[in-house]
C-alpha cells in the first residue's frame, strides 16, 4: 500500500490553509489549478477557522479529477474514531484511490479550546487507532500520522502508511526516515516565500513562525534537532532558525531545498508557499512548477 500511495502522492505537493472565510468557488478554483500545475495531492489543514475536513475533501474532490486530498492534519480531538473511520470510508467508495486522512494529536491549547482534555499524545493515538482499527469499513483510505519525535514515528511506522511531519528542517527528514525504515512514507511540509531580498522574505517568514514557535511540541522537537533556547524566541527567532525552517529566495533555491529533503529521505514534499490569500500561494506555485515538476 505504502508503495503504491508514494506513486499516487508524486514528489511534490502543496499544503495550504482553506479557510472557511474563503469562498468555495475559489477553494475549488484552487485545487483545479494545483491539480492543472501537475503537483501531486493537495494537503490542508482543519482549525476552528476552516470548513470541517472531510466535508471539504469532498467538495474538493468533485471539483477536481486526479489530484489526490490529504488531511494535513485532522485533529483526533475533532470527531470520534468511528465518525472518522466511516467519513473516510465514504470517500475512499466515492473517490477511490484519491484521499488520505492525515491523524495528529493536535496541541494542548486547541483541544481545551474545543472543552477536551488533553492526554499523553502516543498514548492517546494509539488508542484512537486501535478504536479506529476496529472492524467497521470495508475500505479504507490510507492514513498517516502528524509524527515528530521517535515514539510518535514509530506508531507511525507500525500503524499507518506513514508519517506527516510539519514545521521540520531537512535535519529531522534524515531522522525520521531512520526512524521509519524504507517502506512508509514520508511526506514533510515545507514553508516556502518566493522573495530573493533576504530582509523581506525573513520578515515573512518570521511573522508566519511566531505561534509555531510558542507551541510545545514544535518547540520540543526543534530543541532535539540541537536548536538553542535563544534561538526560538517566538517574535524573533535567529536567522539559522529562519533559514532552516522556511524556504526562500529565487525558484531554484526553494528547488534545492526540495531536494535536499528528497536526498534526506523523503518521498513527498508538501509545499506551503506564504501569501495573504490563496490566489497569492497560487502564484508563487505556478513560478515553481516548471522547476520543481519538470
Amino acid at each position: 500500500m505504502a508503495t503504491d500511495l508514494k506513486e499516487r502522492l508524486g514528489p511534490v505537493g502543496v499544503w495550504m490553509r482553506l479557510g472557511a472565510d474563503t469562498a468555495l468557488a475559489e477553494l475549488r478554483h484552487a485545487a483545479r489549478t494545483v491539480e492543472g500545475l501537475g503537483y501531486g495531492a493537495l494537503w490542508y489543514a482543519e482549525t476552528p477557522t476552516t470548513r470541517e475536513a472531510l466535508v471539504q475533501a469532498a467538495l474538493l474532490l468533485g471539483a477536481t479529477e486526479r489530484l489526490v486530498l490529504a488531511t494535513g492534519i485532522t485533529s483526533i480531538y475533532s470527531r470520534d474514531a468511528i465518525a472518522a473511520r466511516n467519513g473516510g470510508a465514504a470517500l475512499e467508495e466515492a473517490y477511490p484511490g484519491r484521499f488520505v486522512l492525515g491523524l495528529g494529536v493536535s496541541h494542548a491549547p486547541a483541544v481545551q479550546s474545543r472543552g477536551h482534555d488533553y492526554g499523553k499524545p502516543v498514548g492517546t493515538m494509539r488508542a484512537y487507532l486501535d478504536a479506529l482499527d476496529d472492524d467497521g469499513a470495508k475500505e479504507s483510505p490510507p492514513r498517516v500520522l502528524a509524527a515528530l519525535r521517535r515514539r510518535m514515528l514509530e506508531l507511525a511506522r507500525d500503524r499507518s502508511a506513514g508519517a506527516h511531519p510539519y514545521f521540520v528542517p531537512v535535519e529531522h527528514t534524515a531522522r525520521a526516515r531512520a526512524v521509519l525504515g524504507e517502506r512508509p512514507l514520508l511526506a514533510p511540509e515545507l514553508t516556502v516565500v518566493l522573495e530573493p531580498d533576504a530582509e523581506r522574505a525573513r520578515t515573512r517568514a518570521r511573522a508566519f513562525m511566531q505561534r509555531y514557535l510558542e507551541l510545545p511540541n514544535y518547540r520540543n522537537n526543534l530543541l532535539e534537532l540541537g536548536y538553542d533556547e535563544g534561538e526560538l524566541t517566538p517574535d524573533a527567532p535567529a536567522d539559522r532558525v529562519v533559514d532552516d525552517l522556511v524556504a526562500w529566495g529565487g525558484a531554484e533555491a526553494i528547488a534545492d531545498r526540495v531536494r535536499a529533503h528528497h536526498r534526506a529521505g523523503a518521498d513527498h514534499v508538501c509545499l506551503q508557499a506564504l501569501a495573504d490569500e490563496p490566489r497569492g500561494a497560487l502564484e508563487q506555485l505556478q513560478a515553481l512548477a516548471p522547476v520543481l515538476l519538470g
